[in-house]
């Protein structure tokens, strides 16, 4: 597979494979591969669409929301075990206080704020379904729709409370990631 003249437009898109690369083998070229540089797309329709799968977004969203209040909730129940600790506790029940209390709530935060991610993944991915438009104002109603489900066994009051505040941080978190995108190099 050597570079001949008719193909060097072709050769812009993809990248040379050597599976032997490592192993620091003299091989011949024939056993190096052409893979492409973007993704491939079974169907022309796919390539149009640039935004995650339902499937996609609720394991990213939930996943993402029940390691941050796990962490979160850790760091709260280290807190608290430290501000429990006696004056006659030794180092191991100290130690053991600590990871009991930050277990516990790590677990409990984790929940919380994984069904709220759960709940917010299946809002907009519905959303986008039905308004086929994956923008801003999508993920602030879905963010309105999950406070206000959330919320919704305490009364109507505090549903529409926590649905405005759903929608005010994701829509801050989806202002905030345009800024991200536009003024951080990555």
């Amino acid at each position: 597979m050597a570079n001949h003249g008719s193909d060097r437009e072709t050769d812009l898109n993809t990248r040379l494979y050597n599976p032997y690369q490592d192993l620091n083998i003299q091989v011949p070229v024939s056993t190096l591969y052409k893979l492409p540089t973007s993704p491939e797309f079974l169907f022309s329709e796919e390539s149009t669409h640039q935004r995650r799968s339902w499937g996609e977004n609720l394991t990213f969203y939930t996943g993402t929301a029940y390691l941050a209040g796990s962490v979160s909730g850790a760091a709260v129940g280290f807190f608290s075990a430290v501000r429990n600790f006696e004056a006659g506790d030794t180092m191991k029940l100290k130690i053991n206080r600590i990871l009991n209390s930050s277990g516990h709530s790590g677990r409990s935060w984790g929940n919380r704020v994984g069904i709220a991610g759960l709940i917010y993944a299946g809002m907009e991915s519905g959303i986008v379904a039905a308004t086929d438009r994956d923008d801003v104002w999508s993920s602030v109603a879905a963010g309105l729709g999950t406070g206000a489900v959330c919320r919704a066994a305490r009364g109507v009051r505090s549903a529409a409370v926590a649905g405005a505040l759903g929608g005010l941080a994701a829509g801050a978190v989806v202002a905030g990631k345009q800024v991200m995108k536009r003024y951080v190099p990555i």
